[in-house]
């Protein structure tokens, strides 16, 4: 299995985001996009796959097929595992980890298909087996269709490299990219988020603008497979030239100490010489000088039976202060309709609701205000 053979690619996303995901990956020129169950599979060699880490804002993990076979019983799996070119992929001497699915199939037991699975690399190529293993083969059985796919990401790939300071409950990168996205921001035009926590949705959109490649400073899991060609990999990471954004970037929230970590992040990201963080009551904000362009939000939620009620004059305070932003579209990310209705702001329908934070949110948009 050199690296030039074509494979299957799989682009992890949280279910409900699988549309934006694909419009990201057609954009960036992957091939054979198709949107399925919780993800996008595209077609190419091994290198798109490490391209798909460096250069995809929204997916979460990015699988490669490496088999595919029908096994009835556990006897069946242990010989087929057996048989695959597993030194063709992996290294003997890198720990492996592996993990099994089943569902309707005569193999029922996850555990017991993994052990199996385990044993066969363990013994065929020579590999040690650990938990805590960078490297990850995943085993799917489904109506008894064995699909064996190897993780390349490693770090789910929300990490970036660049966030270490948090506040509660934050927004993954990933997850801020596709609702960015989903909003129609392109990359063009100021971004402003008045609640703006530790600046995730500023800096991603900063880094959308400037070209900046989302998995330029980190490291993956597919570095320690045997195809993998260091140099390759090191004139993908630089190339390409990154821009200077025409807009900037603007973030507010009214706890210092958000401001601290949102302008420390930038500066990691960097970006911080196109971005601004500021001091501010959500009463108080105005309009950034300039083009108007997209207003990005995320409320409390009030996620709690009962904490409806107390997080309601907050939405009805935002909606009076964002309606100040003549020209401006507004989005925002809530749980429920109510909640955005208490805005007073002119939201359409909602993009189907997806898993933040294990709560289910969707977000609402707003055309340019008048």
């Amino acid at each position: 299995m050199d690296t030039s053979s074509r494979h299957e690619i799989f682009l992890v996303v949280p279910p409900g985001l699988e549309a934006p995901l694909y419009a990201e990956a057609v954009e960036r020129g992957f091939a054979g996009a198709r949107i399925g169950e919780g993800g996008v599979t595209v077609e190419g060699p091994w290198d798109e796959a490490w391209r798909a880490n460096l250069e995809l804002r929204g997916a979460s993990r990015v699988l490669v097929r490496i088999a595919s076979f029908r096994a009835m019983h556990l006897a069946q799996l242990d010989k087929r595992a057996r048989k695959l070119a597993w030194s063709e992929v992996l290294r003997a001497d890198r720990p492996v980890q592996v993990e099994a699915t089943c569902r309707r199939s005569k193999i029922y037991h996850s555990g017991a298909a993994a052990q199996r699975i385990a044993t066969a690399i363990r013994e065929e190529l020579g590999a040690p087996i650990a938990a805590d293993a960078q490297v990850v083969v995943k085993a799917r059985i489904e109506d008894d269709l064995v699909t064996i796919s190897v993780d390349t990401s490693g770090e789910m790939l929300h990490k970036r490299g660049h966030k270490e300071a948090v506040n509660r409950a934050p927004m993954r990168e990933t997850l801020a990219a596709l609702f960015l996205r989903q909003a129609g921001y392109d990359g063009s035009g100021p971004v402003f988020d008045p609640m703006c926590g530790s600046g995730t949705f500023v800096i991603e959109a900063a880094e959308m603008a400037a070209g900046l490649k989302p998995g330029r400073d980190r490291h993956f899991a597919f570095e320690q497979l045997a195809n993998f060609d260091a140099a390759a990999w090191a004139a993908m990471r630089t190339a390409g030239a990154n821009g200077v954004p025409v807009a900037r970037f603007y973030g507010s929230d009214r706890d210092p100490g958000a401001i601290r970590m949102s302008r420390a992040n930038a500066e990691r990201a960097g970006v911080a010489d196109w971005t601004s963080f500021a001091e501010a009551d959500i009463a108080d904000i105005v309009p950034p000088e300039g083009a108007p362009g997209l207003v990005i939000v995320n409320p409390p939620y009030g996620a709690r039976i009962g904490e409806r009620g107390a997080v309601t004059p907050l939405y009805r305070t935002l909606g009076r202060s964002l309606a100040r932003f003549s020209g401006w579209r507004v989005a925002l990310i809530t749980t429920e309709a109510g909640l955005a209705r208490a805005t007073g702001l002119p939201f359409a329908a909602p993009y189907p609701p997806v898993s933040h934070g294990g709560i289910r949110v969707s977000l609402f948009v707003t055309p340019p205000l008048k």
